[in-house]
């Protein structure tokens, strides 16, 4: 299939084939390559193109450089009924959190509810892939992580919290799950590289230039703007609840003593937190009526009446949507990736077909 520009799409068999050889090729240890190829799946296969494959030449460069270890040891260090503290070892977020999230459900399988704590991590990616882990389970998965300083406070100007995740995943019976993921930001800084790379105008009121005032412009773009608008306290006051849980509870970095992402040092790791938490539904009762109740909460939001031209969606719907269509035709890559992906299969000897 090829696009108005001219240009093919590339299944999704292909992209996890092409990230999987890339990250094996660098020297990523098998676990590592599964995770990372898994997360970045998740993001493009759903939509979350911010989140997606795009993130593979950075990700090979961090392995490359030593911030993140090609084959991390990991280990649970503290342990208290339902509640585990796991070290990643500096190994990959998405390594971490889905090794957290599994640790979670089944703590959660044993006392109705399990919470892991992670400790020196990295960038994990997408958030929802972590708590649909869970959802696919049966349990109910919570996932929070905090970052870098990128996103001013409610009237502040410099940058405070990073974009901080919250994604919640929730089993429904015989269909897919309710799915929130979201930045505590108006939107994520990865959009803005996105953005950036398609040359695309950012939507109002959601990034700013380097003295606090609203932009427009993704080069211009300094600090995200909290989530929102005019009520940006709520959005601040959810990237401090992300905050406290992946790094106050874990004792990690803040988000303003994390080092940047982005930056020229590829070898110092960046200590980052993150934080799950499974709940097993039928713990509180059973599983009949946990079902009967989200199937007529979803049934009932879907069938709302709606304004003019609009539609009302349950959290995921249209992620689902996404994913349906990508699954049958593929996805476009961006430039900016593109060009990277050539490089990368360059250099490691591995071909993207389409």
């Amino acid at each position: 299939m090829v696009d108005q520009q001219g240009r093919k799409n590339v299944s999704l068999v292909e992209l996890d084939r092409f990230c999987r050889s890339v990250l094996v090729a660098c020297g990523a240890n098998d676990t590592t390559a599964d995770a990372v190829t898994r997360a970045m799946m998740h993001g493009t296969r759903h939509g979350v193109d911010s989140h997606g494959v795009r993130l593979l030449d950075h990700y090979v460069r961090v392995l490359e450089g030593g911030r993140i270890k090609k084959a991390p040891e990991m280990k649970v260090v503290n342990a208290f009924g339902a509640i585990e503290t796991l070290d990643a070892g500096d190994g990959h977020g998405a390594l971490a959190t889905y090794t957290a999230m599994d640790h979670a459900v089944a703590l959660a399988g044993k006392f109705g509810i399990g919470a892991v704590g992670i400790r020196n991590s990295s960038h994990f990616g997408p958030a929802g892939a972590y708590s649909m882990e869970a959802a696919r389970r049966g349990y109910i998965g919570f996932t929070f992580c905090n970052s870098d300083s990128f996103v001013r406070l409610h009237g502040g100007a410099q940058r405070f919290h990073g974009t901080n995740p919250i994604a919640v995943a929730v089993p429904s019976a015989q269909e897919n799950p309710w799915l929130l993921d979201m930045a505590t930001s108006a939107i994520p800084f990865n959009r803005v590289l996105l953005y950036r790379s398609t040359g695309t105008e950012l939507p109002q009121a959601v990034a700013s230039d380097a003295s606090g005032i609203d932009t427009r412009d993704a080069e211009a773009v300094d600090m995200l703007a909290p989530l929102g608008g005019e009520f940006g306290f709520k959005g601040a006051g959810l990237a401090g609840l992300a905050e406290i849980l992946s790094a106050v509870v874990t004792g990690m970095r803040l988000s303003f003593d994390i080092p940047g992402m982005m930056s020229q040092d590829m070898a110092t790791p960046r200590g980052l937190g993150a934080f799950v938490l499974a709940i097993k539904p039928d713990a509180f009762g059973d599983q009949a009526t946990f079902d009967a109740g989200m199937m007529r909460y979803l049934e009932v939001l879907r069938n709302s009446p709606t304004r003019e031209g609009q539609r009302v969606m349950a959290p995921g719907d249209r992620e689902w949507a996404v994913a349906a269509e990508r699954e049958k035709n593929g996805v476009v890559i961006d430039p900016a990736t593109r060009e990277a992906f050539s490089a990368l299969g360059q250099k490691y000897g591995v071909t993207l077909q389409g």
